[in-house]
């Protein structure tokens, strides 16, 4: 039957995954216990670890819907024995919040974890770590109005000076003729006569 086989294979990735996690780098630190309990206090204050909540029980779920799927004469027996186990290693949760004490021990100090505590413990501290993603929401909705804004406003102010530059390069156009009358008649003549002799004296001697 398939069932034994896949409950070992899960115990032996289980252990080999607490083997790896118990010879990492991280908790081969040195760090003391009164640096490491301010870690504590400032991973709890931020609720820093809350995100992980769920990972055993949709391990669990998961784990328990795929045995039932290949042994489902065996559904009831499944289910019982996945919440069991899931149940006995809750207790593991410890391990997670020492890795985060671990890891915001490492970058922060004991004076500054005790800061991140004191104010996230606050009135303040708390109502910004309620109201932070509401807070989130609007600004991004503030930032793509803006955003629409500048780059509309960008792209007419070059296009803008990209036209006239290419107007003010443009060659200009030919002066019309000043000899030409502009309404086509003949220009005036005002040349002496041909054989350059006097006008006729129309007058009485």
């Amino acid at each position: 039957m398939m069932l034994p086989k896949r409950v070992r294979r899960l115990s032996m990735l289980l252990a080999a995954s607490a083997v790896l996690a118990l010879s990492s780098p991280v908790f081969a630190q040195d760090v003391s216990e009164s640096h490491l309990k301010a870690a504590r206090a400032a991973v709890a204050a931020i609720h820093a670890t809350d995100t992980f909540d769920n990972i055993l029980p949709q391990a669990a779920g998961a784990l328990e819907a795929q045995l039932i799927q290949k042994n489902p004469d065996m559904q009831e027996l499944i289910g019982k024995t996945v919440a069991e186990k899931a149940l006995g290693l809750a207790s593991r949760r410890a391990d997670l919040e020492k890795e985060a004490a671990l890891a915001y021990a490492k970058v922060f100090s004991e004076q500054e974890l005790n800061d991140i505590a004191t104010f996230y413990s606050s009135a303040a501290g708390k109502k910004l770590l309620d109201s932070g993603p509401a807070v989130t929401r609007d600004l991004v909705k503030a930032a793509e109005i803006w955003q629409n804004g500048v780059a509309r406003d960008l792209a007419q102010q070059v296009g803008e000076t990209i036209a006239a530059a290419a107007k003010a390069a443009a060659p200009a156009a030919p002066a019309p003729d000043a000899t030409a009358p502009a309404d086509g008649s003949a220009p005036a003549d005002n040349s002496a006569p041909a054989d350059n002799s006097a006008p006729a004296d129309d007058s009485q001697n």
